[in-house]
């Protein structure tokens, strides 16, 4: 199984025009992460599958963040939209594991579209406040609706299939969907539509004089990314096997944005980075004291102030002072 993953890393990376040692490195981390179940403890596996999932859900606000200069705080509700739809529809429906899976995606992509339309004529602090708005919106739905959300009580069920109930045969297949859609996000932010995003993040005035069409590259952005912040949603339905309005309320989109900042904003693979630090020290810490939040704060402050580029950007920057 590992061979077969790097091979096809290998071939993507390649036709994509990734330098050869990129390829290696990215070789040697899938074969490392494939064989983590091997080695590590349930409980352990577990969490390495969240980190995952939520890799996936920063990768998708970095999209924006990084790529378009629009910081959402909504993608959180879109996440738990696609978890919503995915426990409801099996738990209330009957519907089979991978049609309520797409149909959780859809959902998350038809939220992310109304959002984009009501938020892609806004920029700075104005687009920050009204994707918080419009994720307090469907907090507010998920919370008071009850006949269908459950509300505060959430929906349960054991949805997982059951050749996924082993917590490793889980883990390989969110890595390997992440697998996929990392390869597919990469591609799509160095395609000319994401340069052409790129561009409006440095100057949407330019962009608009040159002729482009600056509020349907933001709306399909925006749809975009909320199309792979639903995917992530998808997945943590099964992961967690529960539902509840915390799971679409405005920490899920702050911890989202938190680990894109402390991987490295306009870096996806940062968002790994940030999210095995973010959840380590939350499971970590919290293990040992209820304080957690605070030091998981201050732990944010110092990146803050001493790697204000993230994590991966203080380590390019060393590297590069390295070099003769």
């Amino acid at each position: 199984m590992t061979t077969k993953m790097q091979s096809s890393g290998r071939l993507a990376f390649s036709s994509l025009g990734a330098k050869p040692g990129a390829i290696a490195v990215v070789a040697m981390i899938v074969a490392a992460a494939a064989v983590l179940p091997l080695v590590l403890s349930t409980y352990q596996v577990s969490i390495a599958t969240e980190i995952l999932i939520f890799a996936v859900l920063a990768m998708s606000i970095d999209i924006l963040a990084g790529f378009a200069g629009r910081t959402s705080l909504g993608h959180g509700a879109i996440f738990g939209v696609a978890t919503y739809v995915v426990v409801y529809t099996m738990t209330k429906s009957g519907l089979a594991p991978l049609p309520a899976f797409l149909l959780g995606v859809i959902a998350a992509t038809g939220v992310a579209a109304v959002f984009a339309v009501l938020a892609i004529r806004t920029s700075g602090v104005y687009f920050l406040l009204l994707t918080l708005a419009l994720g307090m919106v469907v907090w507010g739905i998920c919370l008071r609706w009850t006949a269908v959300t459950g509300g505060e009580n959430g929906l349960r069920g054991d949805i997982r299939p059951a050749f996924l109930a082993a917590h490793a045969n889980f883990y390989w297949l969110t890595l390997a969907v992440t697998l996929v859609l990392t390869l597919a996000m990469w591609r799509f932010v160095r395609s000319p539509f994401g340069m052409t995003l790129r561009g409006i993040r440095d100057s949407e005035s330019r962009m608009r004089s040159l002729g482009y069409n600056v509020s349907l590259h933001l709306f399909i952005g925006f749809t975009v990314s909320g199309f792979f912040a639903g995917v992530a949603g998808a997945l943590y339905a099964f992961f967690n096997n529960f539902v509840s309005p915390s799971t679409v309320e405005l920490r899920q989109s702050v911890e989202g944005l938190l680990m894109i900042i402390v991987g490295g904003v306009g870096s996806l693979y940062g968002a790994f980075v940030g999210a095995t630090a973010v959840i380590a020290v939350e499971n970590f810490v919290s293990s040992y004291t209820e304080r957690w939040q605070m030091v998981l704060g201050l732990a944010f402050i110092l990146i803050m102030i001493f790697a204000p580029e993230g994590i991966v950007g203080k380590v390019r920057e060393l590297v590069q002072r390295g070099k003769p």
